[in-house]
């Protein structure tokens, strides 16, 4: 197991965000967790990337307990977690965002080589290269988010919401570079609105609801649970 979430409890002050959860992420895999808004879903990549501390149980990296290990020294080892909403730096250019996606690496080389990668799966990233993050549109964004984190070199890509706030185009089009990243071999966690999708691009999936796991398997199959269809997917 590359990821896992071992009975974990976490909160914000006094109001607990997740009870008892855990689940678990193999090497190579891509797995969804989905569940309604306020369900727990981004507090618990917060909870993986060291951003939020767990009150009680474990989370365990390649082995290691990561647990109270600060979000810098958790991007050392190859977690990197891409945040809902996007949060590119306006007022700096696409590569000046790129490059600030790579301030761990300290080898020159190793950070051209990662730009190089990004802008290949990104074509419309090299054609704005100079340009103000802020003047993109809203799935360029999106992209360049994806692409600053891909600059850490990351073994364990957490992502948050990526399709929020797009048109459907451009849904499908940051749908399929997830997959083309996954089908490359990286192993990537996934929280995502759109459930139906989501579920038909990972391996594995998790529903969440009030902090806690309620349902978990592979992905065919929570896609024709009775449950999932009601509550997530609308049917």
């Amino acid at each position: 197991m590359l990821i896992e979430i071992d009975h974990v409890s976490a909160y914000y002050g006094q109001i607990l965000a997740l009870k008892d959860m855990s689940l678990g992420v193999q090497d190579g895999d891509l797995v969804t967790l989905i569940g309604a808004n306020g369900a727990g879903k981004s507090t618990t990549l917060k909870v993986i990337s060291g951003v939020v501390n767990p009150k009680k149980g474990k989370v365990i990296f390649d082995g290691e307990d990561i647990s109270t290990t600060s979000p810098r020294h958790i991007i050392k080892k190859g977690l990197v977690h891409v945040p809902e909403g996007r949060q590119v730096f306006p007022f700096m250019t696409v590569l000046e965002n790129l490059e600030m996606g790579a301030f761990m690496l300290k080898e020159e080389d190793a950070i051209q080589k990662q730009l190089e990668f990004v802008l290949v799966r990104f074509p419309v990233l090299k054609q704005r290269i100079n340009q103000a993050a802020g003047t993109l549109s809203g799935g360029e964004q999106q992209m360049l988010a994806i692409g600053r984190g891909l600059m850490a070199q990351p073994r364990l890509f957490l992502l948050d919401e990526p399709s929020l706030g797009l048109a459907p185009m451009l849904v499908q089009a940051v749908f399929h570079d997830i997959e083309d990243l996954h089908h490359s071999g990286m192993t990537i966690l996934l929280v995502e609105q759109n459930a139906s999708a989501a579920l038909k691009l990972a391996n594995k999936g998790y529903v969440i609801e009030t902090g806690s796991i309620i349902l978990s398997g592979k992905s065919e199959d929570l896609l024709n649970n009775v449950t999932v269809k009601k509550a997530y997917l609308g049917m």
